[in-house]
């Protein structure tokens, strides 16, 4: 394992007390919903992951704490390495921070992940349907 990527989530796990899954070359971290724009900003800022590659979302209804598990892909372009972090919510609390503000892009994958799954973002500047007709009703990949 890279050297960068060792140290990156080592930082977060002792900040964050986060649990890591490494499996078949993928490494994951899960994070607490109040852990995610600060774990993104070190991540940025002090290990170089300059490029969310990816933010989706994952239903795992029944059930229902965790209900939602957010995946964020991670990518340091200078390093050639990724990183996923893992947040899961529950079914009765699906806000979420924003990460916008580090991540621009973020913008239309948080708005991608509320119309199919109607997870908020708070503080996302334009939360609104990005996919769907604005007048649609529901979260079309909700089990």
């Amino acid at each position: 394992m890279n050297e960068q990527l060792q140290n990156a989530i080592q930082a977060l796990k002792e900040k964050f007390g986060c649990e890591a899954k490494i499996d078949h070359g993928e490494n994951t971290l899960f994070v607490d919903a109040n852990d995610i724009y600060e774990a993104s900003q070190i991540l940025r800022d002090e290990f170089g992951f300059n490029l969310l590659a990816s933010l989706t979302a994952t239903d795992y209804w029944p059930e229902e704490n965790p209900r939602i598990h957010l995946s964020y892909q991670f990518y340091a372009i200078e390093h050639k390495i990724t990183l996923r972090l893992r947040v899961p919510l529950a079914g009765d609390d699906l806000n979420v921070a924003s990460i916008e503000g580090l991540y621009p892009v973020a913008n239309w994958h948080e708005r991608e992940v509320y119309d199919m799954f109607g997870v908020n973002f708070v503080g996302n500047s334009d939360m609104r349907r990005i996919l769907m007709p604005y007048d649609w009703e529901g979260h079309p990949l909700r089990k």
